[in-house]
Parts: structure tokens; C-alpha cells; sequence
């Protein structure tokens, strides 16, 4: 899955803790949705989504939040999220593992830049801030 999508072209990839929760569904996506144009003209090929949640979750997340142009990616055992190094303890929820909120530029598969959010805001994984470093 990571090859084929992330591999070719400049790919702006973030991560949510979950999709429909809060910040998740009025700020970090909407921004991507909102802006995607504009990434487009900065040469980002793609913009994926990416959650520990399963795929019908993503698809059903991607049709309410209107973003067609976004792929969304289901780590439905987080295995992806694992490789990366970035789980997030979501027990205090009432949920199991989930990913840290972050956002990466990936250049033909390779990282350039990854920004982790340190609490619970939404700032260096924001599309403003990848913006601001294509």
C-alpha cells in the first residue's frame, strides 16, 4: 500500500487520530480540503489521509467532509502507524492505539520533512504550515 501510494511524486501525507472526531473533522481535513488547489499549484502531486480506523470508516469520513481529491488510507491494525514509529496511547479515550497527528512531505518515498504534533493542537501538521515549507 505505502509504495503505491506514497512513492511517485511529491505526496503530502497527514495522520489523524481518528476520523469524525472533533479536531479532526472542523480543522485538520477541512484545511487539506479547502487548499488542496493550492498545494496542487506548489507541485504536490497527492494528499493522503491517513488513520487507524477501518476503510469503510475513511470512505464514509471522505463522503461527509466532501474531499474527493483527498486519498484516504485505513490502518485498520495500525501496522503503518507502528513502522512510523508514531502510535498514540488512545486508552485514556476508551480506544486502543491510534496515531499521533502529524503531516509529511514525501518526495518519490522518500521523507523530506515530517512535523508530530507535541499536544493536542493542530499547528505544524496543519495544511498552513505545509504550505509554508513547499
Amino acid at each position: 500500500m505505502s509504495a503505491e501510494v506514497l512513492g511517485k511524486g511529491k505526496v503530502v501525507l497527514f495522520a489523524v487520530p481518528g476520523a469524525f472526531t472533533p479536531g479532526c473533522s472542523k480543522v485538520h481535513l477541512p484545511g487539506f480540503v479547502q487548499r488542496f488547489n493550492e498545494l496542487k499549484s506548489k507541485g504536490v502531486t497527492s494528499v493522503a489521509c491517513i488513520s487507524v480506523n477501518d476503510p469503510w470508516v475513511m470512505e464514509a469520513w471522505k463522503q461527509s467532509q466532501g474531499a474527493s481529491e483527498i486519498v484516504m488510507l485505513a490502518d485498520g491494525g495500525g501496522s503503518f502507524t507502528k513502522a512510523m514509529g508514531l502510535e498514540l496511547d488512545g486508552s485514556g479515550f476508551g480506544l486502543g492505539a491510534r496515531s499521533q497527528r502529524y503531516a509529511a512531505i514525501i518526495n518519490n518515498g522518500v521523507i523530506e520533512r515530517l512535523d508530530v504534533e507535541e499536544g493536542a493542537g493542530i499547528s505544524v501538521s496543519s495544511c498552513d504550515a505545509i504550505i509554508s515549507h513547499l
